[in-house]
């Protein structure tokens, strides 16, 4: 059976990356310690629009960008791990690459955290955390704490109100955020966050950002809320008992993010305002909830704040 001609040129053009490809790979692993952030190009949608030659090249691009960026990260946390003096440092820490949890992710029926992927502070780590969880004899809940990193992570994404994950932005622009586990089944490069914490932290798929395993978070005594909208208090009768009910999907609360709460098929927005801890009081910028027992308060509703205002 013969090729068609018109094969040919995509053929020779495939052939030719493939022979690129050790010398793309001498280039990644000579650069290891230039950290870029990840290029645009790495989330541009790709089309066929402009025949599959623009596409096998643009695809091409995108793997070779790919590539860059997780033998950068791999070379990090390689001499990261060489630099410490004991096992249970080297597993304590990470530099991985962002991407958004999804229904992917949701946990099968019966499992806590079904239907609670994007409201609860759960996120899938690579299983080196296990690790890590393991030699440091960590307590539960175990905590993680995720920043941007500067100099690394690329800037912050430029958000709008009314956009499709919340309906007013967060009022604070962190550059740290603590969550629990989903599970440990990511790559070893990688972990995925669910919107609103990548959200807050101002981050796109493939930013690089530091995780460590977080053991120095106090007790929760006491949190703020403040809804986004106040049709929660007039659509629920006891919006404080489904409050707290709720609050059993999130291991831990960090001041000044925006979490959400899911309750008779709508989505619910909350803003973290004030967190103070146990036994005294003390104001918190992160505390633990799970297995705390939690006082809430509603503080007046945005929505109302704004219409005031006009």
């Amino acid at each position: 059976m013969t090729m068609p001609c018109a094969c040919i040129p995509n053929l020779i053009l495939l052939l030719h990356a493939l022979l690129l490809l050790p010398s793309i790979c001498l280039a990644s692993s000579s650069s290891r310690t230039n950290f870029a952030a990840p290029p645009p190009s790495l989330t541009k949608p790709i089309s066929l629009a402009n025949g599959p030659k623009k596409y096998i090249q643009e695809r091409w691009r995108q793997a070779v960008s790919l590539a860059n960026l997780e033998q950068q990260v791999e070379d990090y946390n390689a001499e990261y791990i060489a630099s410490c003096s004991n096992a249970r440092e080297t597993t304590k820490h990470r530099r991985l690459i962002v991407l958004p949890l999804d229904d992917r992710f949701n946990p099968p029926m019966g499992s806590f955290s079904h239907q609670h992927v994007q409201t609860g502070d759960k996120m899938s780590l690579p299983p080196c955390f296990w690790q890590a969880i393991q030699l440091n004899d960590a307590s539960v809940p175990w905590l993680f704490q995720v920043s941007r990193i500067d100099g690394v992570t690329s800037p912050r994404v430029e958000l709008v109100d009314s956009d499709e994950i919340t309906p007013l932005l967060p009022r604070a622009q962190l550059e740290k955020v603590v969550g629990g586990p989903l599970d440990f089944r990511a790559p070893s490069c990688y972990v995925f966050l669910p919107l609103w914490m990548m959200r807050v932290l101002g981050l796109r798929p493939r930013d690089v950002v530091q995780v460590d395993l977080c053991e120095h978070v106090p007790s929760g005594a006491m949190a703020k809320f403040r809804p986004h909208s106040s049709q929660f208090a007039k659509d629920i009768a006891r919006p404080q008992a489904v409050l707290e009910t709720e609050l059993r999907h999130y291991s831990s609360l960090t001041l000044g993010s925006t979490i959400a709460f899911d309750y008779n098929g709508k989505r619910y927005w909350f803003d973290v305002a004030e967190l103070q801890s146990a036994p005294r009081g003390e104001k918190q910028p992160m505390i633990k909830v799970q297995d705390c027992d939690i006082r809430t308060e509603f503080l007046p509703a945005r929505d109302a704040a704004k219409k005031k205002n006009k």
